[in-house]
């Protein structure tokens, strides 16, 4: 008990809070086109379902960014990668900032989703490799947390200056921010060690011969794919169906966002010590309140409060979601950690399809609540699938499944 007692206490170390930082400049800059679209597309002469495209071609740049910018820095210490990361995004931005048409756009757009998704995925190896086996999760919560700050943040902020001073500005604000972002990095985290060798491809690769590894990056895919479906369409449901009027949308999406926050860290908090039911709970929860909006959607009290515990349950997922992929990945955590990445935005990417096809069919916005309760019931069956499948491995009376031996990482010193 007491070689145990202060891993359970161990605070998140301050590098993972300067890589939090740098996501909250990422994640506004992911974010914010949503609350530019008006302005771009009459800036640039196209239509708003054409600018739009700039969000879908993000996703899908990160969903083959991550892996790709995983094999080609692997050989890299780490802090190099985060820098490089940190400087090809401020480039990317910069091109969007000066781009006269829509094609310099979307190539700016694309340069930036693949050095975020480059960024994310070394981010979360480091995060691993600084902290004790006992706060990990806590410690990847921190981490997702500058994601979520930027929503409630960045955000609103990003579409203020857009629309005060033109989109362009907000696309030299963000690569200002990442330029300012490279001092903090070089001086707070770590260098890597001299000894250390770095992972080969050839074992990042094997870790995938794991059929537990792919399974859970399925149940991460579907349960982000749930997530959305619904978030996706939350204004509309909330206006249409709820009958809120136009300006109280932003207040409950702020509410939401400091609900991510409190899920995001209480899952992280719970998932060190129990994992399992921390992930279960999560999910079965998430399913009941969509279940819940499905039905009850026409009253805004009901509705208002619903939405804002989705962002408390749904968000506590991601915790022991990010931690069960370390864990299998084992020795080898870069690729899988990229991939990762790119699960969330698979869930980013297909959620809102599948939401949008209910409404289009003439189902009300409240229809994908249920397509949301679906896929979370599907993940929370790949969970316990993941978890039977643990018990032949391991027939263990208690197994967490926190990875027992720190993986390793150039970066430790």
């Amino acid at each position: 008990m007491t070689v145990e007692a202060p891993e359970r206490t161990a605070r998140v170390p301050l590098p993972v809070w300067i890589l939090a930082s740098s996501i909250f400049v990422l994640g506004t800059s992911e974010f914010v086109v949503a609350g530019l679209l008006p302005v771009i597309a009459a800036d640039l002469g196209v239509t708003v379902p054409r600018a739009g495209l700039l969000i879908s071609a993000f996703a899908v740049a990160m969903v083959l960014g991550a892996p790709a910018m995983a094999v080609l820095t692997l050989r890299l210490p780490r802090r190099t990668t985060l820098l490089a990361m940190l400087g090809v995004f401020a480039a990317g931005n910069v091109l969007a900032a000066l781009s006269a048409d829509y094609g310099y756009l979307l190539v700016g757009r694309v340069v930036t989703a693949v050095a975020t998704g480059g960024f994310w995925a070394v981010a979360a190896v480091v995060t691993v490799s600084l902290t004790p086996e006992r706060a990990r999760a806590r410690a990847l919560a921190a981490l997702v947390t500058g994601l979520t700050v930027s929503n409630i943040v960045g955000v609103p902020l990003g579409t203020f200056i857009g629309q005060q001073l033109g989109w362009r500005a907000t696309f030299w604000t963000v690569a200002g921010l990442a330029v300012l972002a490279v001092p903090a990095v070089v001086a707070l985290v770590p260098n890597p060690a001299r000894t250390a060798t770095a992972t080969r491809l050839g074992t990042e690769v094997r870790a995938f011969r794991s059929g537990r590894l792919w399974l859970a990056l399925a149940t991460t895919a579907v349960f982000q794919g749930g997530l959305i479906a619904l978030f996706a369409y939350v204004a509309p449901l909330l206006t249409d169906v709820a009958g809120l009027p136009a300006a109280a949308v932003p207040l409950v999406l702020a509410a939401f966002g400091l609900g991510n926050i409190v899920g995001i860290n209480l899952g992280g908090r719970f998932a060190d010590a129990y994992p399992w039911r921390t992930l279960f709970t999560g999910l079965a929860g998430t399913v009941a309140v969509l279940v819940l909006l499905g039905i009850t959607a026409g009253g805004p009290v009901v509705t208002v409060a619903l939405v804002l515990l989705l962002g408390v349950i749904g968000f506590s997922v991601a915790a022991p979601l990010n931690a069960r992929v370390f864990a299998l990945a084992g020795p080898a955590p870069t690729l899988a950690s990229a991939v990762n990445a790119s699960a969330f935005n698979v869930g980013n990417t297909v959620g809102p399809w599948l939401g949008g096809l209910v409404i289009s069919a003439g189902l009300g916005y409240a229809a994908p609540a249920w397509v949301g309760a679906a896929m979370l019931t599907s993940a929370l069956g790949l969970g316990l699938l993941s978890r039977r499948l643990d018990r032949r491995v391991e027939p263990s009376p208690v197994e967490p499944y926190a990875p027992s031996v720190r993986p390793e990482c150039p970066m430790e010193s």
